[in-house]
């Protein structure tokens, strides 16, 4: 069943951790810094405490981006609260941005096995089905997450599902579409970089492939114009990236903007 997540028209313009040029990824100021430009949707990533609240932060330790040390799942959110990320934003609750923002359109990465039930009770309480999109490199994860909910998501493939789809693109043209469409059965796309371990990951071949059956192809994290620009022309369907300033540029300047 497709969600309103989907409906965009054109390329979906993903600011990835929020906006901040500063380093406050995945805060609500840079949230709100990415819906102040126009943006629709954002990406994000949950981890869960020790106590099962569920917090929007890409890390699984707090040592990288904030002033504070330790292991999100071995710690108690009163711990995580008085995290404060670059020293001064702190980190916010999952259920707080859907509720800040209750238009926003969330691209939500599940880094580990502990956050599935407590995303699946954010949904749940928030009734945020049409707004998410949910993700992980793990496709147990996701499925775990997916057949627990009371309504569909949209949902993007994990690494396993996306090795077979990128083998099952390479196939001829005459077989390719079964192939692919048996790979993609349970997602609606796939999300991945331009390129993995110097092999090239999106190309013609991948996007027509994946357009065949009726699937999105949404490629992170592109922060360079000309790059923004060579996928916008191969007719990719989203761009992540920590520049929303510049990709916001690029598809106004193309006619391709759409707030």
């Amino acid at each position: 069943m497709r969600t309103a997540y989907l409906d965009h028209p054109g390329p979906v313009p993903m600011a990835h951790r929020g906006f901040d040029l500063d380093g406050l990824e995945n805060t609500m100021k840079a949230f709100e810094a990415a819906v102040r430009l126009g943006y629709r949707y954002v990406e994000t990533d949950v981890h869960a405490t020790r106590d099962g609240q569920l917090v929007a932060f890409h890390d699984d330790t707090l040592d990288r981006v904030t002033d504070s040390t330790g292991t999100i799942t071995e710690m108690s959110w009163r711990q995580v609260s008085r995290a404060r990320i670059g020293g001064k934003e702190p980190v916010p609750l999952l259920e707080d941005l859907l509720g800040t923002f209750p238009e926003l359109r969330l691209n939500i990465d599940i880094k580990s096995s502990g956050a599935v039930l407590p995303l699946v009770r954010a949904i749940e309480r928030t009734r945020a089905h049409d707004r998410v999109c949910v993700t992980s490199f793990s496709d147990q994860r996701r499925e775990a997450a997916i057949m627990r909910l009371t309504a569909p998501v949209a949902t993007s493939a994990g690494q396993n599902t996306t090795a077979a789809f990128r083998a099952a693109a390479s196939l001829p043209p005459l077989v390719r579409p079964a192939v692919v469409a048996k790979a993609l059965r349970h997602v609606d796309g796939v999300q991945v970089p331009p390129q993995r371990y110097g092999i090239e990951v999106v190309n013609p071949t991948t996007v027509a492939a994946a357009h065949e059956v009726g699937r999105f192809v949404h490629v992170w994290t592109v922060n360079e114009v000309p790059e923004m620009v060579r996928l916008l022309d191969l007719g990719v369907d989203g761009i992540m990236t920590d520049r929303a300033d510049l990709l916001k540029e690029v598809l106004v300047a193309r006619g391709q903007w759409v707030g």
